[in-house]
């Protein structure tokens, strides 16, 4: 098998660290026309949520999404596993139910067998079968580099959508997953993975974030979101900017995947992680002294993470409880909302 191509060789990314940096999206959609004379938009451009929301009745409101990448590993059913999961993490981020998939394929079909391209496809079409719902059509291009993903449609009660607004003073926030992603991704690529780290690379990006769907509705959870490409810190920026608060992040308290302190400490790194720094350190305090792993694990970008999670100091336990029953084994409580102009406080976990 030694004249298999591997696929992340045909990559210059992979993964959420495939996407573009916060400062230089932020720049690109300035000029966007604002949606908010569709009164029944939902949730549209503005807040850089997870999906689109579109209400179609009193009882019903559509969820739409698109997530595509290029492969983080090398095997396509995995890589399309991951794509898919991810996909589909952006309607459970809504509070929502997927209820059907498009698929999105761009392969350099003059490298990649078509046996290759076809288990990629069978790899995303299992994670959605695992989810109750069809792949149903989609499109194809003829690309420089290997891309997949989906676009998906979901359905979630009007009264019931769950945004990265929201959140109030004395939330904590919830981690369902795990940190560590982008420096896997980034060691696989150097083939320096250590023993379990594989396994523990792909049981992550491959786990449904299907507990959300569960969540959407809940009067103690005030805002929600999934962690990907622009890391913990990025995205719990957005929940700041959302709710006009300060969010305080427990700088040890996220769990982090096997290996991945190890190889931190190692200089492993990804691009994207300086690229997230660059884009939003300013509104990033550090008030405790970290090492530099640590750091910038907290900007680690995550292909498939966890939910992000605002809910009510009192009910905090019992939701966390929750994930935890639901298989989501690595959720912490990594934070809480305070007072103040949006930003991030980076410190030390209270003591309880």
């Amino acid at each position: 098998m030694s004249d298999v191509v591997r696929l992340t060789s045909l990559a210059h990314g992979g993964g959420c660290g495939c996407k573009l940096s916060p400062g230089v999206l932020e720049e690109i959609l300035r000029g966007m026309p604002a949606t908010g004379a569709y009164a029944d938009l939902l949730v549209g451009t503005e807040t850089g949520d997870d999906a689109a929301v579109w209400r179609l009745n009193a009882e019903q409101a559509l969820v739409a999404t698109t997530d595509f990448f290029m492969p983080i590993v090398d095997d396509p059913f995995d890589f399309g596993r991951i794509a898919a999961t991810n996909a589909l993490s952006d309607v459970y981020a809504m509070g929502g139910a997927p209820i059907f998939a498009l698929a999105i394929v761009g392969m350099p079909v003059d490298k990649l067998p078509a046996q290759t391209i076809g288990q990629i496809l069978a790899g995303g079409a299992a994670v959605c079968s695992s989810a109750d719902i069809p792949v149903a059509g989609g499109h194809s291009i003829d690309s420089l580099e290997p891309i997949y993903g989906l676009a998906v449609l979901g359905l979630v009660h009007p009264d019931r959508v769950l945004t990265n607004r929201g959140a109030r003073v004395g939330d904590l926030l919830i981690l369902t997953k795990a940190l560590g992603v982008g420096i896997l991704s980034a060691a696989f690529k150097q083939q320096r993975l250590p023993p379990g780290g594989y396994e523990a690379l792909v049981a992550t990006t491959t786990k449904l974030n299907d507990v959300g769907a569960a969540l959407g509705g809940r009067s103690e959870i005030h805002a929600m979101t999934d962690v990907t490409g622009f890391g913990l810190l990025g995205h719990t920026l957005e929940m700041c900017h959302g709710s006009g608060l300060v969010v305080e992040i427990f700088a040890e308290a996220p769990a982090l995947l096997t290996g991945v302190e190890d190889l931190a400490k190692a200089e492993v790194r990804t691009g994207a992680a300086t690229r997230n720094w660059a884009s939003y350190g300013g509104s990033v305090r550090l008030d405790v002294d970290l090492p530099s792993w640590r750091r910038d694990l907290l900007a680690d970008p995550q292909t498939s993470g966890g939910l992000l999670i605002a809910v009510a100091p009192g009910k905090a336990g019992s939701i966390l409880a929750e994930c935890q029953d639901g298989g989501f084994t690595a959720s912490r409580i990594v934070g809480r909302f305070i007072s103040g102009p949006p930003e991030i406080r980076v410190i030390r976990a209270p003591v309880s």
